[in-house]
């Protein structure tokens, strides 16, 4: 994130970063105003970095691959690529260049509705200007084609050399403070922590010795994500226990959502509060909220962190990690590591990149970015320097893929889902804060001026919106900063929840769902006399 002023442009996409990411937002918006770095926004709304922008193009919600395939076109045509990069660093030319052939600017202009002159303007600045940085966040990866986006984000970047230089790279920016910790540590279906494949046999036996298990008994298969263990539940999945997450608010469909988790036969949830999930688990244990534990976060930047307890836990509430633990003694493990120490001790022990990290060091240091392997190593602020993990970075063949569901005669407007600046995620803990939910105490859909002057909406109307999963009634906030026949609701809000609207179709590899395009209508509510 300190790298913002070394770029000299930045590609913004998928990120809303004034208001989700607010401090790396004014970040960027000073390496703009002050050190002159170039910045281009690609957003179907008027969010704030676009007032900054030297170039911000309104894409149609669920085109970014088509798009980000258009910039490379234009640029591999008129020869602005950097060719020994690519001799050197990278596999597949052969048939990623015949992938760009589909993707003209009339073609991505048809696709996208950005115009092919926006675009070649696009292109040209990003891969002339220097050193380019992609910021992006879940606007990218919330689509039935996720991977691709992002796959598409990383030629972007391999085509021009973006990688292994401060100021560069490919940088998605995580939605809680510490979600990069949890993938760290494992919290993924496929691998052990240190992103160590669960099918790799060397893996299971290294985890295995150290859990004293047999090798036999260490699972070789991936696991389900989120999405597929509530599709498969009352099936494959018979009980979840839930730990700082709220589907029912937060997954999809939630009508469906809803009546999937009724099959269950337990529900275990462990949170600081009670939410809309919590209040239909079987069993609830209450956790110690960040205030009041110690241990560590893992950033957006992988930098390792140590935190102080500041607060004892209200009540019976206890950290995570003594509820995990007190469960495994009740299941028959005498030996389950009980403290902060006893598992930072195993995460160092079992985890390469982790293994220099160590709790004296994150004292004294504003944090470690990994891989540290040894005590002696200052961390690694810049990943792929020299080369990539895999050797030499693949050149993906991308073939265009339109979202799952589009406008039609019945719901003829595109929604789009994501936050707002007071509020966080389902709401559960900003919604309980009495200065933010006296500003924005209830969610509103913004509409374009034309689109609501068509229907006979005025601001400030409660109106109902409705998609193919259901309805909701909202207020309808009028504005010219929204692209003609989309609209957009933030999802924080219960009483107006808007992924009873969304789209639970899945992007095939990641299970990600389509939060960010689904069709819908909106219609004025005529009160009765």
């Amino acid at each position: 994130m300190q790298e913002a002023d070394k770029s000299n442009v930045i590609l913004i996409t998928g990120t809303n970063t004034t208001w989700n990411h607010p401090v790396f937002g004014g970040m960027i918006k000073k390496a703009v105003k002050e050190k002159g770095v170039k910045l281009i926004v690609v957003d179907p709304r008027d969010i704030g970095l676009a007032k900054l922008a030297d170039i911000h193009m309104k894409q149609n919600p669920g085109s970014d691959n088509a798009w980000l395939m258009g910039l490379q076109h234009i640029i591999v045509k008129n020869d602005w690529h950097n060719k020994e990069f690519i001799k050197e660093r990278t596999e597949g030319w052969d048939d990623y260049v015949k992938s760009l052939e589909f993707y003209t600017p009339e073609k991505v202009e048809e696709i996208s509705g950005i115009s092919k002159e926006q675009l070649f303007e696009a292109a040209k600045l990003y891969a002339t200007a220097g050193r380019g940085a992609i910021f992006y966040a879940m606007g990218i990866t919330q689509h039935s084609h996720g991977v691709d986006n992002v796959m598409a984000c990383s030629n972007l970047q391999m085509i021009l050399g973006n990688y292994g230089v401060e100021g560069t790279g490919v940088n998605p920016l995580r939605g809680q403070n510490n979600v990069q910790g949890a993938c760290d540590m494992g919290g993924l279906p496929n691998v052990f922590s240190g992103y160590q494949p669960v099918a790799n046999e060397d893996a299971r036996k290294k985890f295995a010795d150290a859990w004293g298990c047999k090798l036999e008994d260490m699972d070789d298969k991936v696991g389900q994500t989120v999405t597929t263990m509530v599709q498969n539940a009352g099936a494959s999945i018979k009980g979840l226990y839930i730990v700082g997450e709220n589907p029912m608010m937060s997954d999809p469909n939630q009508t469906h959502a809803k009546h999937q988790m009724e099959k269950l036969d337990f529900i275990v949830v462990q949170d600081i509060f009670l939410t809309e999930t919590a209040q239909i688990a079987d069993v609830v244990l209450p956790a110690a909220a960040f205030a009041e534990k110690y241990g560590t976060i893992s950033n957006t930047e992988r930098r390792v962190q140590y935190t102080n307890k500041a607060l004892n836990p209200p009540g019976d509430a206890k950290h995570d990690h003594v509820i995990v633990a007190e469960i495994a003694k009740r299941m028959g493990c005498k030996d389950f590591p009980e403290t902060v120490e006893a598992l930072w001790a195993e995460i160092r022990k079992l985890t390469p990149s982790y293994a220099g990290i160590s709790h004296e060091r994150l004292q004294k240091l504003p944090g470690l970015r990994w891989p540290c392997p040894t005590e002696e190593h200052p961390g690694t602020p810049v990943l792929h320097g020299g080369k990539f993990s895999r050797g030499l970075g693949l050149l993906k063949a991308i073939e265009y893929k339109p979202s799952a569901e589009y406008p039609s005669k019945e719901y003829p407007l595109v929604l789009t889902t994501g936050r707002l600046l007071q509020h966080y995620h389902t709401g559960s803990m900003t919604r309980r804060s009495k200065v933010l939910e006296g500003i924005m105490p209830s969610g509103m859909i913004e509409i374009n001026v034309n689109d609501a002057a068509k229907l006979n909406i005025k601001d400030g109307e409660r109106v109902k919106v409705s998609s193919p999963r259901g309805s909701i009634e909202i207020t309808a906030l009028v504005t010219k900063k929204i692209k003609e026949g989309i609209v957009f609701i933030p999802f924080h809000f219960a009483e107006s929840a808007a992924n009873i609207l969304t789209n639970d179709a899945l992007d095939p590899v990641a299970k990600i769902p389509e939060y960010k395009v689904c069709s819908c209508k909106v219609e004025k509510i005529v009160k009765n006399l």
